[in-house]
């Protein structure tokens, strides 16, 4: 190969290489989900969230604590449940924790709880598509 190939071949690949360096996937998204409503309501804010598998569910203690979110481990198995599940209560407001859903998650519906305000329909769903 001559240098003049070389070279140009070269800048041609730096070029590629470049290109394909500063082209960014989709970014994962992150929702946020006040544990009780702005008007006292013991309830998630908002009930329903449309999420893709790999973004973030950020609950936020707003107001009425303690609050957590639990999934049901009967509906989703033990180990999915767990790994989405915040058990811990928080109770300051502006308190609160972060769940990412994994990449291969199974397109569905997701329902969750707070365990203290369950009886008082505090529920809430994630949906994934």
């Amino acid at each position: 190969m001559s240098n003049k190939l070389i070279l140009i071949v070269s800048t041609v690949l730096m070029v590629l290489v470049s290109f394909l360096g500063s082209v960014n996937p989709a970014a994962a998204e992150t929702y946020t989900v006040k544990m009780g409503s702005d008007n006292g309501m013991l309830q998630f804010d908002p009930q329903t969230v449309t999420i893709k598998p790999g973004d973030t569910v950020k609950w936020v203690n707003n107001k009425l604590a303690p609050h957590n979110a639990v999934f049901d481990s009967v509906k989703l198995g033990p180990d999915l449940a767990k790994s989405l599940s915040q058990k811990n209560l928080v109770f300051s407001p502006g308190e609160g924790y972060e769940t990412t859903f994994p990449a291969d998650i199974a397109t569905g519906e997701y329902s969750y709880y707070c365990e203290p305000h369950r009886g008082a329909g505090m529920i809430g769903k994630i949906i994934v598509e």
